[in-house]
């Protein structure tokens, strides 16, 4: 998420997962903005010394001159070539509470992976439930039989900081 109107809790979040991607000498390949919950967890990966990959649209006026948090990413013009790269560039995608851009990462790397492109998973952490109605239309997508591949191949649903850590070791 970019917003900068969220609870304070959301951005406390997101910087302890980036000191954790930091801390395990991950790289955190992200959106490249350089506000809200994106800066946060950028902030956290770079104060744990670890490495960033910020791939800025031009239209969100985050030209990596500007933003130094991108480290290794750079600017794009259009959001689905920022989405390209990024998922090109992960090994997985977690999702922290996050907004209708969230959910079209989320979505884009899932459909990938059910076609077969790639076997990327997807981990949405749910702390406090954030996820829950989501997780439940999917549950019912694949009850009713929508889903041709079981979700178990590429969401992981982290309702845990615990989980979260056992996920990215």
């Amino acid at each position: 998420a970019a917003s900068d109107r969220l609870e304070a809790s959301y951005y406390d979040l997101a910087g302890a997962f980036g000191r954790l991607v930091g801390e395990r000498g991950l790289t955190l390949v992200y959106g490249g903005a350089d506000s809200g919950l994106m800066e946060s967890a950028a902030r956290g990966v770079k104060n744990a010394g670890g490495h960033v990959g910020g791939h800025c649209t031009v239209c969100l006026g985050n030209a990596p001159a500007r933003e130094p948090l991108c480290g290794r990413g750079g600017a794009v013009s259009r959001l689905s070539d920022r989405k390209a790269i990024m998922v090109e560039r992960s090994d997985v995608l977690v999702a922290l509470p996050g907004g209708v851009g969230t959910l079209d990462e989320v979505f884009t790397v899932m459909a990938a992976n059910s076609i077969g492109y790639h076997r990327k998973k997807v981990v949405l952490l749910a702390l406090d439930g954030f996820w829950d109605g989501l997780v439940e239309v999917l549950q019912e997508m694949d009850r009713r039989g929508f889903v041709n591949v079981p979700l178990e191949q590429y969401l992981v649903v982290a309702r845990s900081w615990d989980e979260l850590q056992a996920v990215l070791a």
